[in-house]
């Protein structure tokens, strides 16, 4: 047996099929007709524009909007004048061929990435490396590996998966992914997730030891990975998968069932979202709203500012699929680990606690914050939109947003348009700062939002996407949980709804402790909704008053880390 990284849940059982791509020898070579080579790496980037679009479109259709953002960021970056403009700069001031030119910009730009010691950043190192093959190979006609159209019972068995590679997959011939390369957070793995098919990452000297044919049979959920397996346990394995999707078939009884625990306590279990389309999977999963709605991707995908009107259509159109139901829409959270490059942002020495969000926002009323604001307003006129603030770290920002949140009202009732006239503002409570004085909060906003990623972080002074400080960074120690139960508490005391839209919201672990905190609440990705309301209706509040006293006596992560998934394995204190 093989270890690795799970990446995607599920039994895999099938046939190696080896993926290896054709090793480009990019060399460099001077060209006597600079414009004519100009003309060469126009045409290959205009294609690798187009393929990418088709790309694109499809996953959207048959994945999601969502999924095929990561694909959008691909043509963002293959329309970003400043990589273009290096590559043309290079060809024409060097004299040199458009493969060489395309090699030496893309890799410099994907070698900064990589060094930031930051998981997204990296990611987009992964990214650029991609999209600089896909253009080298038009240029030098050689062409992909055809992986889409594999026989039934395959098993992809390759170094690395690219996310142009992993997006044209189809999923009805493809039974499990396994790669040496990786990581859980990886676009290929994020993908594969989305395509739900079983994925094992990072197995050391993978490539060295299958071969096309042999027999594999992989565990998504725990990284194992066997390789020609004998009769016994294939059909251990077989037996495994049957369970697995019968549990998933089981779930859909939760459609349309309450989430209310077993002594009555009612909670709103609901999605987060990056674009209107997004609101389908929320409905299909019978999500009961939108916990957060991340309105940065509508800035991101582009290259100039949305218009108002462009937003006002995007809000207007998951406030009319919602019907009713809540929309907690985000206001701009760009900065940190989000750049958008058109608006201009100063390099941050420490972006994560510089210019960002609620700062960034307040500091650009005219041109961003206000048409944002204005065409959340007018959008509210279809439904249940609520706003959020985020990264508030103390109350003359939220009063100021919410002054100009009035402001605008006053001028929409002077030109007679229509809006929710009691639309609720409230925070995003991301920071230690904030935590700490929630009750002054509570009094004056109308709800709470945990961001359980950020507020680990900031509590914990941990860069999330640096491995080295990663040991520290859990949403189980006694400190994120102290300041958790404390956010709950104040938001009670007065009487506000709390909504958790961090990635803890679906943790198995932590949804017991939630319910005893008193959280109102849970916002997670649309797949996650019915296991956790299967959880929920599995519980008694009043008896996990016991098993959060509990876990709150530890005084180490582990421990609190190692009751909990006990708990949850044996339904016992």
């Amino acid at each position: 047996m093989k270890k690795g990284t799970s990446a995607s849940s599920g039994i895999g059982i099938g046939k190696a099929v080896i993926v290896e791509e054709a090793e480009l020898v990019i060399k460099r070579e001077n060209v006597s007709d600079v414009e004519a080579e100009l003309g060469r790496f126009k045409g290959a980037l205009e294609q690798s524009v187009k393929d990418t679009e088709v790309l694109a479109a499809d996953l959207a259709t048959r994945v999601g909007e969502k999924e095929a953002e990561i694909l959008q960021g691909h043509i963002m970056l293959l329309s970003d004048p400043m990589l273009t403009g290096e590559i043309e700069n290079s060809i024409k001031n060097d004299g040199i061929n458009s493969e060489f030119a395309i090699e030496t910009v893309c890799n410099m730009y994907a070698d900064m990435f990589a060094s930031m010691g930051d998981e997204l950043m990296q990611q987009r190192a992964t990214d650029m490396r991609d999209i600089k093959t896909r253009m080298q190979k038009l240029l030098l006609g050689v062409r992909s590996v055809d992986i889409a159209s594999l026989p039934a019972g395959s098993v992809i068995v390759a170094k690395d998966l690219t996310p142009s590679m992993t997006a044209g997959i189809n999923p009805a011939n493809v039974t499990g992914i396994v790669t040496e390369l990786g990581g859980r957070t990886s676009h290929s793995a994020i993908l594969a997730r989305a395509l739900e098919i079983p994925a094992v990452v990072a197995v050391e000297n993978l490539m060295e030891q299958v071969k096309d044919g042999d027999d594999l049979v992989l565990d998504g959920s725990t990284g194992e990975v066997m390789v020609n397996p004998d009769a016994a346990v294939r059909a251990e394995y077989e037996t495994k998968r049957d369970v697995f999707l019968k549990e998933k078939k089981e779930l859909e009884q939760y459609i349309g069932k309450p989430s209310v625990t077993r002594d009555g306590v009612q909670v709103e279990i609901v999605a987060n979202i990056g674009k209107p389309e997004d609101a389908e999977k929320v409905l299909q999963y019978d999500g009961e709203g939108v916990g957060l709605f991340r309105t940065e991707f509508l800035f991101m995908d582009r290259t100039s500012m949305p218009t108002e009107e462009e937003q006002f259509e995007a809000y207007k159109k998951v406030a009319i699929a919602m019907n009713g139901k809540p929309v907690i829409i985000r206001t701009l959270d760009i900065g940190g680990d989000k750049e958008i490059p058109y608006m201009g942002l100063e390099k941050d020495e420490n972006p994560f606690l510089g210019y960002r969000a609620i700062r960034f926002c307040l500091d650009r009323k005219e041109d961003i914050y206000k048409p944002q604001l204005r065409a959340l307003l007018r959008a509210s006129a279809f439904g249940n939109i609520r706003i959020m603030v985020p990264l508030v770290t103390c109350i003359e920002e939220y009063r100021e947003a919410r002054g100009l949140v009035e402001e605008l009202k006053a001028e929409l009732d002077e030109a007679g348009i229509a809006y929710k006239k009691d639309i609720q503002v409230g925070i995003m409570v991301e920071t230690a700062a904030a935590s700490l004085i929630a009750d002054i909060f509570a009094r004056e906003v109308d709800f709470f939002s945990i961001g359980t990623n950020d507020l680990t972080q900031y509590t914990m002074s941990v860069d999330r996407g640096n491995k080295k400080v990663s040991y520290l960074y859990s949403t189980f120690n006694p400190a994120v949980l102290r300041s958790i139960r404390h956010i709950i508490a104040c938001g009670r005391e007065a009487g506000i709804m709390v909504v958790m839209c961090g990635e803890a919201a679906s943790d198995p672990m932590m949804i017991p402790l939630l319910l005893a905190f008193g959280l109102n609440e849970f916002s997670m990705s649309a797949s996650a909704i019915l296991r956790a309301r299967k959880m929920v209706t599995e519980y008694s509040v009043q008896e996990l008053q016991a098993v959060a006293d509990k876990a709150m006596s530890f005084a180490t992560t582990a421990e609190v880390e190692q009751y909990m998934k006990e708990f949850v394995e044996s339904g016992t204190v």
